[in-house]
């Protein structure tokens, strides 16, 4: 069984004049609404949600996105992939999730990463210094995890008996994600005893990461199947294969748009720091990232990639900008494709 997820991006309308109306902010956030709650219905797992700013995103803080989601849907998990950890203090990061574990009815799912660089740059926060405020930072995250009551003693913090609060997660154990590109975060990741989510690569490239984690995790003792490990992938889906095509090219378009002049965007790269930000370190866009067709090609895909690095979760971005198509998309990936990920076997 593959677990199909909506990753959802929420592309920032782009007026030509370069102002977004107000209007059109709170359409996109009322169309988004209706289409996450749809996808309830629909039959997928849940809903990460993506964290950007200053640019490209409507969604700077997931975690308000998914109390406005827990309050109307029963099944659905929701989390994000993931809070940007440098950006906050890690106490505050526990305490809002914990918030989020009672308000969601114990469907949170936990998921940390360390930040696009080009953001984390504006504010003045450099590569080296992320990575060093997030490997701490998750020292302090994955002990509150387990006792709310936490002392530290780092570069970036020092702590002394803080007593968070609520203190109690609803989940005796919420599951915990960390976005990676790299095999040595995978490997980390497995001592943090962390599922890991990973995209953007090809398949060949990812089974290596996932090798890595799976290796790591039988060291230690740990299970490494199938539901530890999640792929993200630009789904582009229609009655009509070359519409789908022509879709999943706009979406490869939109990007490289994003990522123009990100020297970390490399054609071969040995390994990558979107996980974990340093200075001199890249990533590859793979056209396996873009999967396309009719509904059945599209399981047929899927299905095949999650074979071949033995993914159990697949976390479907279907599109990137709020439309009637994409409510369309939704619609078919869920009567016509979900079917199909809940039969297949995964090895």
């Amino acid at each position: 069984m593959i677990k199909p997820w909506i990753f959802e991006f929420m592309q920032a309308p782009h007026p030509s004049d370069g102002e977004t109306p107000a209007g059109a902010v709170s359409a996109a956030f009322n169309e988004g609404y209706a289409f996450w709650l749809e996808a309830e219905r629909l039959g997928f797992e849940g809903i990460f949600f993506s964290e950007h700013h200053f640019g490209h995103s409507l969604s700077p803080s997931p975690n308000l996105l998914i109390a406005a989601v827990a309050r109307h849907t029963t099944r659905l998990r929701l989390g994000t992939m993931g809070n940007v950890v440098p950006f906050y203090e890690p106490w505050r990061i526990i305490e809002e999730l914990t918030m989020l574990d009672h308000l969601t009815n114990g469907r949170l799912e936990i998921g940390f990463a360390a930040g696009v660089p080009q953001e984390l740059q504006r504010i003045g926060l450099g590569m080296e210094d992320a990575r060093e405020r997030f490997n701490e930072a998750l020292e302090i995250l994955d002990a509150a995890l387990v006792n709310p009551v936490i002392s530290h003693s780092g570069k970036y913090w020092k702590l002394e008996g803080i007593n968070l609060m609520p203190g109690v997660f609803l989940q005796s154990a919420p599951p915990k994600w960390t976005t990676v590109v790299s095999t040595g975060s995978a490997q980390k990741s497995a001592q943090r005893r962390s599922k890991i989510c990973t995209g953007f690569e090809s398949v060949t490239r990812i089974s290596e990461i996932f090798e890595v984690y799976r290796t790591e995790c039988a060291r230690l003792g740990m299970p490494a199947g199938r539901d530890q490990l999640a792929i993200r992938r630009n789904i582009s889906i229609s009655r009509d294969a070359a519409e789908a095509r022509e879709e999943a090219k706009a979406a490869k378009d939109a990007t490289l748009k994003i990522v123009a002049g990100d020297p970390r965007v490399v054609k071969h790269a040995a390994h990558s720091t979107l996980d974990a930000p340093r200075a001199g370190a890249g990533f590859s866009l793979h056209d396996d990232d873009y999967i396309a067709g009719t509904p059945a090609q599209v399981a047929e895909q899927i299905i095949d990639q999650c074979r071949r690095c033995g993914a159990g979760h697949l976390l479907a971005m279907l599109g990137r900008s709020v439309s009637g198509r994409r409510r369309e998309s939704l619609a078919l990936f869920g009567e016509e494709v979900i079917p199909q990920l809940h039969r297949a076997q995964v090895g």
